[in-house]
């Protein structure tokens, strides 16, 4: 099968594949074993175009957007379980993950375009671990479980152990990313708020944090999490500031602990944007969605 897009009017052209669809994990793990360079592919929206370019030349494409035991959002164990298969639109318009994950769905608008989030899927985002991607930052916030399989049986890593540096995880070629599971957190009084500077709305962020916060019945926080995004090789959990936060309401917290935390990322450096420029975003935007997690909380409480 030969596959198709065009650029700038020019037609470009991906290198001969075979393309494979399995029914189930196992099928698609025993595909993946048999051919040297197969890929996975589910919404294809990072592969398809480095394959259009050929920066990426897979002998066999194994399709599993059609698995149906990845294709399901239900609760489990205290979380939200999405499988990998399930397009980021279906997840962005679930009932429970609204409910459930406010930080998620805090997320979505940010992701890409409707058109993209309609075909990307919650899996491929999570494997592709791009530095700059919102579902990978909301997973290392909220200290998600990664599901993953292969030959010797299913695996999980928590998020936080899950990306290993730029556009890597700790997968090997012949394990398949099936699932996350989000935790939800319990009771009322919780706000969530994701911010990002990026060229355009829509763009890859250059830096980005998330924030969720809950708060008692007095408005102290009695619980927290904080994440950056995009200005490292990999999200990273704001631990000190987020065990800074509790104790604290709206008006007392000091932003010392998440100055000197930010202080101390090891900040990326490509033609995108300064460390500089990073580190000033990221203390920014880390401050501001803090300040919005309180108010949300806030308002959820009344």
């Amino acid at each position: 099968m030969r596959h198709t897009r065009h650029f700038g009017g020019e037609t470009v052209k991906a290198a001969p594949f075979e393309y494979v669809r399995p029914g189930t994990v196992a099928a698609a793990l025993s595909a993946l074993a048999a051919h040297e360079d197969a890929r996975i592919i589910a919404g294809g929206q990072t592969l398809v175009p480095i394959m259009a370019m050929r920066l990426a030349r897979p002998s066999h494409l194994i399709d599993i957007a059609h698995i149906p035991q990845l294709k399901n959002i239900e609760e489990r164990d205290g979380a939200v379980r999405i499988g990998a298969a399930v397009r980021q639109l279906d997840a962005e318009r679930s009932a429970l993950v609204s409910q459930k994950l406010p930080l998620l769905a805090a997320a979505f608008p940010w992701i890409g375009h409707h058109a993209t989030r309609a075909r990307g899927t919650i899996g491929g985002s999570l494997a592709n671990a791009d530095p700059a991607a919102e579902i990978a930052m909301v997973a290392v916030a909220l200290d998600a479980t990664i599901f993953w399989q292969n030959a010797e049986g299913e695996f999980a890593t928590p998020a936080r152990e899950f990306f290993t540096g730029p556009m890597m995880t700790i997968l090997d070629g012949v394990s398949i990313l099936t699932a996350a599971g989000f935790p939800h957190w319990q009771g009322g009084r919780i706000g969530a708020a994701l911010h990002e500077v990026s060229q355009r709305r829509s763009d890859f962020a250059y830096v980005s944090a998330c924030a969720q916060v809950q708060l008692s019945a007095n408005g102290v926080c009695e619980r927290a999490c904080l994440a950056i995004g995009g200005a490292t090789p990999s999200p990273v959990f704001m631990e000190n500031t987020s065990a800074a936060l509790q104790g604290q309401s709206a008006s007392s917290f000091s932003a010392d602990t998440l100055a000197r935390e930010v202080e101390a990322l090891d900040i990326m450096t490509d033609g995108h944007a300064s460390p500089r420029y990073r580190r000033h975003n990221a203390l920014v935007l880390a401050q501001r969605a803090i300040a919005d997690a309180f108010a949300k909380a806030a308002v959820d409480a009344k």
